[in-house]
């Protein structure tokens, strides 16, 4: 369901609108349902630009975000959350812009980031009474991987094939899919035997799952995930490495969840993400977001528990998905902003 949300309040409701000083422009955004990063962001953004007095942003959140970086690509919103991939989708009439063709290279060039994060990894975790310890566990099984289409079903099946040494939806495994909204029955309803889905250090999702009993989280095979293949994809647009040490997923040890892995690290392909404004956005404007986005990043950790583990203050090129196959650029204003800060921001994202 869509909300339209007018002013921050982080402890339950949430709303943006400015309280005290003056906002000196009007801005639209668009943004994901509540509990992940990207939602985070853009509820932390606008609270922030609203208190400084430097925009309101009316943001509509519980959208999809492929229709969400067509509407920035359009001028119909200002900022908008999305992954990195659909980016490079869109530039090339694929997937879910396949009706767009080639007028979406023209779209895309209408699209520019001001800051890159992630909305965790493709996780797999499986309750611990599947005795599913492994991908290779996985055979014959019923696996939650992404909702019926888009983005998510596609790297969840690209995951578990590289994972597993070659495992096929509907053919070596049994791929389960509900929209989002469904995952957190499917968490617990034993509709499903494992899941792979995108995961923060801590995950609500998780969380949510632990209800049903404790949880494995099965970390990508080392001799894999350090293999040439693995490196190439990897490097592709809308991907990304996630490694997390053990102690620093975010679960207590007596709290049911188990970290499957040969040396107590997790790995496992990450989710690229940035927010993205319309290019044509004034550029001093946008200096001024991003520079105060950035000053307030501290705070902006504290609003969720893995607030410190999403990359939110990260730029370098490998961490972040950008260059490469994705041609998705900073806009001037957040690169100055950046820079100013002294982060360094990639040429190739310039």
């Amino acid at each position: 369901m869509t909300s339209i949300v007018k002013k921050t309040v982080f402890a339950g409701a949430l709303a943006f609108t400015a309280t005290g000083a003056f906002a000196q422009e009007n801005l639209t955004g668009e943004t994901s349902s509540p509990g992940n990063s990207p939602h985070v962001n853009m509820v932390h953004l606008a609270d922030v630009l609203s208190r400084a007095g430097i925009a309101d942003v009316q943001v509509q959140e519980g959208q999809t975000a492929t229709n969400s970086i067509v509407n920035v690509a359009e001028g119909k919103s200002d900022i908008v959350t999305a992954p990195t991939i659909l980016h490079f989708l869109l530039e090339n009439g694929r997937g879910p812009f396949s009706s767009i063709g080639e007028d979406g290279a023209a779209l895309a060039e209408n699209v520019q980031a001001i800051a890159p994060y992630n909305a965790g990894a493709y996780g797999l975790f499986a309750p611990v009474s599947t005795g599913i310890q492994s991908y290779q566990d996985l055979a014959g099984r019923t696996v939650w991987n992404g909702p019926p289409r888009g983005a998510a079903l596609t790297v969840g099946r690209q995951t578990i094939l590289l994972g597993s040494g070659g495992f096929k939806d509907g053919e070596d495994y049994n791929g389960y899919q509900t929209n989002w909204g469904q995952l957190p029955t499917a968490l617990v309803d034993g509709s499903a035997e494992a899941f792979m889905v995108p995961i923060t250090s801590p995950s609500d999702r998780v969380v949510t799952a632990l209800a049903a009993g404790d949880i494995n989280i099965v970390s990508f095979p080392k001799d894999i995930w350090e293999s040439d293949a693995m490196r190439k994809f990897l490097s592709a647009p809308g991907n990304a490495p996630v490694v997390v040490p053990g102690d620093q997923l975010g679960y207590g040890p007596d709290q049911g969840v188990n970290l499957i892995s040969e040396d107590g690290i997790f790995r496992s392909p990450g989710v690229p993400f940035a927010t993205l404004v319309r290019a044509g956005l004034d550029a001093d404007l946008v200096k001024a977001m991003t520079a105060e986005y950035i000053a307030t990043l501290e705070e902006l950790k504290t609003r969720a528990p893995y607030g410190g583990t999403v990359n939110f203050d990260v730029v370098d090129r490998v961490s972040t998905g950008f260059c490469g196959g994705l041609t998705l650029k900073y806009h001037p204003g957040a690169i100055a902003a950046w820079e100013e800060a002294g982060y360094e921001i990639p040429d190739c994202a310039e």
